[in-house]
Parts: C-alpha cells; sequence; structure tokens
C-alpha cells in the first residue's frame, strides 16, 4: 500500500496537484485528520509493510451522517477527488460517497485477492510468499517428526491465499470455502500418505472454510491412531500481513496508484484500478461491490491430480 500512496503522490505533484494523504481511513476521513504530502514525503516508504498513514474500520462511515461528515472534511481543504486503496470494504465506502457526488477512485488492495475487477491485487503476492515459506519450514519439521501439520492461513471467505500456498507447497490437501471437503476425505489422505511411506502430511485450510483448523484437529486427535501420524496446527494469521513487498507488488502497487491518477486526469471517477490479464483496467465501482469474484476451480482440481 505505500508503494501505491508513493505512486498517487508522485503522479498527482507530476501534473502539478495537491495531494494529501487521510491518516486511519475513512475514520481519519470523518475526523479531518489530512496532511499535505510531497514527492519526499513518500520518499523510502515503498519497501514497508503496511501503510505509514494507517488504516482503522470505521462504522460510522457506512452511514449517512458519517460520509456528510467526511463530505464536509474534504471540502473544507477544497479537496477535489478521492483515491481509495483497499479492499471489499474499503471500495463499498468509494461507492457510496462517489453516489453522493463526490469523485472517488478505488484502487485494488487486498491480500484475500476477493476482490473483482483485479485478476491479483495488491499485498497478495507477498502474503502468498510468506504463507508459502513458512509451509516450507514446517515441512522440515513434519518430515523430522514423522508428522501431518494443518496449517490455517488467511483469506476470509476466499480459499485463493490457501489454494495457491498449498499447490506451490506441495500440500497433501487443501481446504477452502469454495469447496466444502469433509474431515473424513482429509483423514484419508493423511492415512493413504502414511501408508505410502511418507515422512510427513501438510494439509492447508483457508480460515473461511466450513472445517478450519481447529475443527480438523479436533477430528483428527479422537481418531489419530487411524490416521498413522500425530497431527499438529499452525496458524499463521496476521504473520501474512507482515512482510516486506516483494518486487511485484511494489511495481503492482506503483501501476494501480499512476493509474489512478491518470484516470482522474482523464475525468473518470467511480471507479476501481486493477490489473487484468497484465494491463491496468478500470471496471466501475458499482459492478465491483455487486459482483462476487470467482476462484478458479480448475486449479483445485489440479490441486487434487498433484496429491498423488
Amino acid at each position: 500500500m505505500n508503494a501505491a500512496i508513493r505512486a498517487v503522490v508522485r503522479a498527482g505533484t507530476h501534473l502539478g496537484w495537491e495531494v494529501f494523504g487521510v491518516k486511519h481511513g475513512y475514520a481519519g476521513l470523518i475526523n479531518g485528520e489530512m496532511i499535505k504530502l510531497g514527492n519526499r514525503d513518500v520518499g523510502g516508504i515503498m519497501q514497508l509493510g503496511g501503510t505509514f498513514l494507517g488504516s482503522a474500520r470505521c462504522p460510522e462511515f457506512r452511514t449517512e451522517d458519517g460520509r456528510q461528515r467526511a463530505l464536509r472534511e474534504l471540502n473544507l481543504l477544497d479537496i477535489e477527488a478521492l483515491v481509495v486503496i483497499g479492499g471489499n470494504g474499503s471500495q463499498t465506502g468509494s461507492y457510496e460517497l462517489n453516489k453522493m457526488g463526490f469523485p472517488v477512485f478505488g484502487v485494488a488492495s487486498t491480500i484475500d485477492n476477493d476482490l473483482f475487477g483485479s485478476d491479483i491485487t495488491i499485498g497478495v503476492d507477498t502474503a502468498l510468499n510468506i504463507a508459502l515459506e513458512a509451509i516450507d519450514r514446517l515441512k522440515v519439521t513434519a518430515s523430522s517428526h514423522q508428522r501431518a501439520f494443518v496449517i490455517e492461513v488467511m483469506g476470509r471467505d476466499c480459499g485463493y491465499l490457501a489454494l495457491m500456498s498449498g499447490l506451490a507447497g506441495g500440500a497433501e490437501a487443501i481446504v477452502i470455502p469454495e469447496f466444502e471437503t469433509d474431515p473424513e476425505e482429509i483423514g484419508a489422505v493423511i492415512q493413504s500418505a502414511y501408508r505410502r511411506g511418507k515422512a510427513h502430511a501438510l494439509i492447508v485450510v483457508a480460515e473461511g472454510a466450513k472445517h478450519n483448523a481447529a475443527t480438523l484437529v479436533d477430528y483428527f486427535t479422537k481418531n489419530e491412531k487411524a490416521l498413522g501420524f500425530s497431527v499438529r496446527a499452525t496458524t499463521l494469521g496476521h504473520v501474512q500481513r507482515g512482510g516486506a513487498p516483494g518486487a511485484y507488488d511494489r511495481i503492482l502497487a506503483t501501476r494501480l496508484g499512476a493509474g489512478a491518477v491518470l484516470a482522474l486526469k482523464d475525468g473518470n471517477a467511480g471507479v476501481l484500478a486493477g490489473m487484468i490479464h497484465g494491463q491496468v483496467v478500470y471496471t466501475p465501482l458499482e459492478e465491483v461491490v455487486k459482483t462476487k469474484k470467482q476462484l478458479d476451480l480448475g486449479l483445485f482440481e489440479l490441486s487434487k491430480v498433484m496429491e498423488l
């Protein structure tokens, strides 16, 4: 997100615009926490994780009164347009504010990769590589101790991170919300791995799956003798959000942030800047917030083949 902020500021100043940063997301917008940003203010931030402006959930912005207060603060500083970097919740707020007549432009950013309008969103590649590093490390432990590990990754109701990290990490099974899998089926996979003489079994689970890590481990503990392997669970949690962004994310964020400014220059608003087929594409915010992004289940079928 820092790379995207940097791109917005530098593309804006290149056009001769004044650019302000909003502290703490929509909460800061309502409270008028805005600071002027120049090129030097955003120097040396693109290698940092998170966002130097800060972020916060803001239930008040979901109300008409909250959005009216935000509009007042924007107008007091003569702000003429707003760029919002974020995922589904942030872009829903963008859409609502844009409907009130204020020009808003979205930039696709969420590690869940569940936002319609972009093949991949800012943060996904970095979070995926952090998850993969953890899986590789846990595989060493699992093999050394002849165990099965259930590894839970983030993603809310989207199984993208689990599917991709499991596929790249050579997991014996992957459990995602989009494709319900019974504990008995996963147990059979672990048992099969043991019988075939494997030194370990790795199960990658999305946090939003019906049977998450806690549910699976509870089931496996009761049936451990039949599995062969003893089972341990690891929940990666917010460690996936804390890494320094990789090269892909820095370039993606730079392209989308600058793309937002260029679209605003051309008079466009009410759209989201995303990456589709390697190109910056603009999707109406109404379509973004009303359309559910579909996971490529062909990749899930591929993971089933790789289990053998």
